[in-house]
């Protein structure tokens, strides 16, 4: 998980993120200030998940940007654990707060017949 580790530090400065993980599940916790459901994208294909945000501000009309610190959109692309699946994944935007899980894949067993060679 250190090209994951690696990739959540490469984040702008301005967006934090957790990645937690359970028997079941990984958790995906990142803090994305101003975006919702409707400015969110997150697509997860080949072991990556990418999100794309985007950052909605009203601005009163008499006034006017001098200077703006805060990135408006966010395109990343971070690699997931190997037993990530996206199947029966969920995702939840609150207040900013993106939180999306993806179930683990479970390893199937085969019982395989042994025969007697006679």
């Amino acid at each position: 998980m250190s090209a994951l580790r690696d990739a959540l530090r490469d984040l702008p400065d301005a967006v934090f993120a957790d990645f937690l993980e359970s028997e079941e599940a990984y958790l995906l916790v990142v803090d994305l200030p101003g975006v919702s459901s409707e400015t969110l994208d997150i697509v997860v294909t080949d072991g990556r998940v990418r999100l794309e945000a985007r950052r909605e501000k009203d601005v009163p009309p008499e006034f006017r940007y001098e200077r703006e610190d805060r990135s408006m959109f966010l395109d990343a692309e971070l690699p997931l654990p190997p037993d990530a699946t996206a199947e029966g994944a969920t995702a939840a935007v609150d207040r900013g707060v993106l939180e999306l899980r993806l179930p683990k894949r479970r390893a199937e067993e085969t019982h395989i017949e042994i025969s007697d060679d006679e």
